[in-house]
């Protein structure tokens, strides 16, 4: 019983009404730091004035600007599929979960939303492959390079200026 009602839940949670809705780009900071830049369904039945407001679309920035500038404003910035708190492969999961063993702030983008952020972050990086790390403004690689850069104490070195400045704040 438990079971079936879980699965009415989920899909009544991610039904087609939701994946066919326009979508707004939102943001929010989890407690422990991760920032997550990702989008939310508008919902028709709610009137203008509380619909998100997507600041991209109301600019002028082009996707490669937006792309250069979260490059530039976050220490961690990662392109992934998914979010850090649910990401949706094994690869963005498995960069996540080294990135937090340092407990720096993470920036994040679900390129699963977007297929042309995707473009773009992949024409930026020149880079074929997501997850998509950038410390420090510098592109990294993916989740395997993110590995073994851990396994060799490299990633220690590359983060300990911004897991000491979290610290102090």
């Amino acid at each position: 019983m438990a079971k079936l009602l879980s699965s009415m839940l989920l899909k009544g949670l991610t039904g087609p009404s939701a994946a066919h809705s326009s979508r707004f780009a939102t943001g929010w900071v989890h407690p422990t730091g991760t920032r997550h830049l990702s989008t939310v369904p508008s919902d028709p039945d709610t009137h203008e004035d509380f619909h998100p407001s997507n600041k991209t679309e109301n600019s002028n920035a082009s996707l490669k600007d937006i792309v250069e500038q979260d490059v530039r404003d976050n220490p961690v910035m990662v392109y992934m599929k998914g979010v850090p708190d649910y990401p949706q492969c094994g690869f963005s999961a498995l960069a996540i979960r080294v990135l937090r063993l340092y407990e720096v702030p993470l920036s994040a983008r679900n390129i699963i939303e977007n297929p042309e952020l995707k473009d773009a972050v992949k024409s930026f990086s020149n880079w074929p492959t997501f997850p998509q790390v950038f410390v420090k403004g510098e592109f990294i690689g993916g989740s395997d390079i993110v590995l073994n850069l851990h396994q060799n104490g490299e990633l220690k070195e590359m983060l300990k200026d911004i897991a000491a400045s979290k610290k102090a704040d």
